[in-house]
């Protein structure tokens, strides 16, 4: 490269302060002024750091180094040694032999050999954005004091080339953001599949975070562990619908804490060290953030960037965690949607009973009364017979038909569980005289919507216990969760009795078959004089 005569270079830098100005985007604009500050005072290698609010280098460009050289000398600096110094104490600093001064730390392996050196602060806004590095100067000379000069004009232009940039960038990524929220939010009222939403919001995270892999993963309902049902990015098809535990996961802590933050290295997270020996691709810098809405904590997601990328920092995090809340609001409205549906099914079986109730029901009786009538003035006695045996039949379906219309009716339980246990315990009290106090976790009343008529007879059979053998004042019903198992209890302050004694019979075996069918089981506990608790273990 010919060095620059003194005019030469003034003509430069007016044409390189139109050409920065002219670029609208911050990192064209950074690498085009390190290319640049090496062509002005020749320099062999050029950089420039980026410094973090917390005062370390966050981002590190390159000339004179090809992608090979980079990727051996390993890790971008964080900026200690002669690069902390500038940090430090930003202003011009020329050195003919970086070694000699006390500062120096040395390079890192497969580092080229440097010897002299010049360095000096961009300013944006009055406040240092970061540096600009020099060294080994064409010829092997020193840098001069107009080398220094023209650095410190063509910072002054920088300066002023990434202010104007990052205020266009700031304003395309604010339609940008505008435009994904709009589409997010069409998204959730649109669509029917929960899972394609939170794909897309997945997809819109990794592109404004500029990260390789995004996840998102929500409760399971074991309580200890959650499902990643939606990923995107490199290595996503292999983690997606996988369980790993809340216990000592990234993801784990934000739903734990319900806070977002940052993490420098997701190598000790369980979806990057799978045990079943799948490929996963490497880890780095991650940012968690915790999806919720109206209280109520769904899951998290996580945005990576892999190997020695720039890390994440805390200003990263709010336009991410918009797009977690707007995940959130898909899972809570997809949950109310299903309810709805549910609720509408539930309606209508209770129209069908009660059409059957009041119509067919009541046809079959006033059919078999006639027929009884008949078979009074039936004179051969076959005849009589044969009706007697019609009559049995309209009795024997008018049974079936009061099943079928008690199963539908029933299963309107499900529409609220805890109001529908409440309403049970009321009637129980009132018809028994059995002070009935209810404590229902309304959170697990909605998990368990699949089951609640399951749920509603095994309380009735419970309490109905309770009523013929317990000669109780009070009793409680409770439905909580412990240990990651769903419980329901029914115990009284009843005459109690030895287990061991009278450990069959009393509506235990239905209560077992009923828990057996939803894949639990039944414990009891009673002591003479002391009472009786039911207990059914749940699943879920």
């Amino acid at each position: 490269m010919a060095q620059l005569g003194r005019g030469t270079r003034h003509e430069r830098l007016l044409q390189a302060a139109l050409q920065l100005t002219a670029e609208h985007s911050t990192q064209a604009v950074l690498q085009r002024i390190v290319e640049l500050a090496a062509e002005l005072t020749g320099a062999q290698y050029a950089a420039l750091g980026v410094i973090n609010r917390e005062g370390w280098l966050s981002d590190f460009l390159t000339t004179g180094l090809s992608q090979e050289e980079r990727d051996r000398i390993g890790p971008l600096p964080q900026g200690h040694g002669i690069l902390g110094a500038l940090i430090k104490d930003p202003r011009p600093l020329r050195l003919s032999e970086i070694s000699r001064d006390p500062r120096s730390f040395g390079f890192p392996p497969n580092h080229p050999p440097m010897s002299t050196f010049l360095g000096g602060p961009i300013r944006a806004r009055g406040e240092v954005f970061g540096n600009i590095y020099l060294t080994e100067k064409e010829g092997g000379g020193e840098f001069t004091e107009d080398d220094e000069e023209t650095l410190v004009l063509l910072a002054a232009q920088a300066g002023a080339a990434i202010e104007n940039a990052r205020l266009f960038e700031a304003n395309e990524l604010r339609q940008r953001r505008l435009e994904i929220s709009r589409t997010i939010s069409a998204a959730i009222l649109e669509s029917s599949n929960t899972s394609e939403v939170l794909g897309l919001v997945a997809r819109f995270a990794l592109e404004l975070a500029l990260g390789d892999l995004a996840i998102i993963s929500t409760l399971a309902g074991d309580g200890e562990s959650q499902v990643i049902v939606a990923a995107e990015g490199e290595g996503a098809e292999q983690l997606r619908n996988i369980k790993i535990p809340l216990a000592g996961s990234l993801s784990g802590a934000a739903i734990g804490s319900g806070q977002s933050f940052v993490v420098q290295n997701t190598a000790n997270d369980p979806p990057f060290h799978r045990p079943d020996g799948l490929k996963m691709p490497p880890s780095g810098p991650a940012m968690l953030l915790p999806l919720s809405a109206g209280g109520r904590i769904f899951g998290a997601m996580a945005v990576v960037r892999f190997g020695a990328r720039r890390p994440f920092h805390d200003e990263d995090l709010p336009p991410i965690a918009n797009l977690a809340a707007q995940g959130a609001v898909a899972l809570e409205y997809g949950r109310t949607q299903e309810q709805l549906r549910r609720l509408a099914i539930l309606e209508d079986r209770e129209r069908i009973a009660r059409d059957l109730h009041d119509g067919a029901i009541q046809s079959l009786f006033a059919v078999g009364m006639n027929l009884q009538a008949t078979a009074a003035l039936a004179e051969a006695a076959d005849v009589a017979d044969r009706i007697a045996y019609a009559v049995d039949e309209l009795d024997r379906v008018i049974k079936e038909l009061r099943n079928y219309i008690f199963d539908l009716r029933s299963q309107l339980s499900a529409r609220q569980l805890d109001d529908a246990l409440r309403h049970l315990a009321s009637d129980f009290q009132e018809r028994s005289g059995v002070l009935t106090i209810v404590e229902v976790d309304v959170e697990i009343a909605a998990d368990l919507q699949d089951s609640a008529s399951e749920i509603v007879q095994l309380t009735r059979e419970a309490l109905s216990n309770v009523a013929r053998h317990a000669q109780a004042t009070s009793c409680r019903v409770s439905l909580y969760r412990q240990d990651g198992t769903t419980l329901l209890e029914v115990d009284d302050d009843g005459v109690g009795f030895d287990p061991k004694v009278r450990g069959q019979g009393f509506g235990l075996d239905n209560l077992r078959k009923r828990a057996g069918l939803l894949g639990g089981d039944v414990e009891l506990r009673s002591t003479p004089e002391s009472g009786t608790c039911i207990r059914v273990l749940l699943p879920r």
